[in-house]
């Protein structure tokens, strides 16, 4: 391990028990997005993690049900919510930060980069003024190698940049959490032609997450059910990421990583949800203010992605 960083972090995981951190995962299959409730047992604080808003397209309706399952359970569990973590302002998903934090308390935080997408998609959008693109719509904005708690477990922001400029991985005791980075070793990596995506970048960010100890535990935003895999997963670990991989396991290079990864992207059509999910979610989740006869509106550009 060649940085700073990478160091006071693997020294954060292997001054943890091996599964000491209690981690809940909730799996949304509408997106195939996987949240998480993670929490210090010794105090009972907890973080959430990716939450996800129900929204329909066709009719424009959003709705609470994946979010509240969080909720009842966070409920049950007597948790106490410090932080909403976001791994990067999503794609494929509305957040449910805002509406669990109404409801839970703690502060929503996300990588300090998320201001350069504020400031491509703000373009895009047509964002007016009020729109301030500095990334004041969250509570705290993590640069890398940034350490907080949640009670009395350790945890680290680790700057992960290429499937977006603002992507983060939280390592949060013995477990990472590493947002679109990685996928599961038989599905592979996340793309990285989003605007401010860089396939060079992701390859360098992925090699960093996995110097990180062989054991640690790795949980994912999402699974899509890899050809001849008949059942969702979403936790793995560094040492069988770099065994098996797909795309990215040791003894593959960066050139060829980039040019598998850039030939893979140019077939992929975009997110479903695209549109109104990075809209409302570079604000931080915060959904669009109502306009004169009470009605939220979203955006979508026409011919220009």
């Amino acid at each position: 391990m060649s940085d700073l960083v990478l160091q006071q972090a693997d020294s954060l995981i292997s001054a943890t028990k091996p599964g000491a951190v209690p981690v809940r995962a909730f799996f949304d299959e509408a997106t195939f997005t996987v949240s998480y409730v993670v929490h210090d047992p010794a105090t009972s604080r907890a973080a959430i993690i990716d939450s996800v808003l129900d929204y329909d397209p066709a009719s424009g309706r959003t709705s609470s049900q994946s979010a509240d399952a969080i909720l009842a359970y966070v409920q049950q569990e007597n948790l106490t919510v410090d932080w909403l973590l976001e791994t990067h302002a999503h794609a494929d998903h509305l957040s449910a930060a805002p509406y669990l934090q109404a409801k839970l308390g703690g502060k929503l935080a996300i990588g300090a980069e998320i201001v350069t997408v504020q400031t491509i998609f703000g373009k895009l959008f047509n964002a007016g003024t009020e729109f301030a693109r500095d990334g004041s719509d969250f509570d705290r904005l993590f640069t890398d190698g940034d350490q907080f708690q949640i009670g009395t477990l350790p945890a680290m922001a680790l700057h992960v940049p290429g499937h977006t400029p603002a992507d983060l991985a939280y390592v949060i005791g013995d477990a990472v959490f590493c947002g679109d980075t990685l996928f599961m070793p038989d599905y592979g990596t996340a793309r990285a032609d989003f605007p401010g995506g860089d396939a060079r970048q992701l390859f360098r960010s992925i090699r960093r997450l996995l110097s990180l100890p062989a054991a640690t535990r790795v949980f994912l935003c999402h699974d899509y059910k890899a050809p001849e895999r008949d059942s969702y997963a979403w936790e793995t670990t560094i040492g069988a990421e770099r065994a098996g991989n797909v795309h990215v396991h040791d003894g593959v290079s960066e050139d060829e990583f980039v040019a598998m990864r850039e030939a893979r992207d140019a077939t992929l059509g975009m997110p479903r949800l695209i549109m109104p999910s990075v809209q409302v979610n570079m604000r931080g989740g915060h959904l669009p203010a109502p306009e004169s006869n009470g009605i939220r509106y979203l955006k979508i550009p026409l011919d220009a992605v």
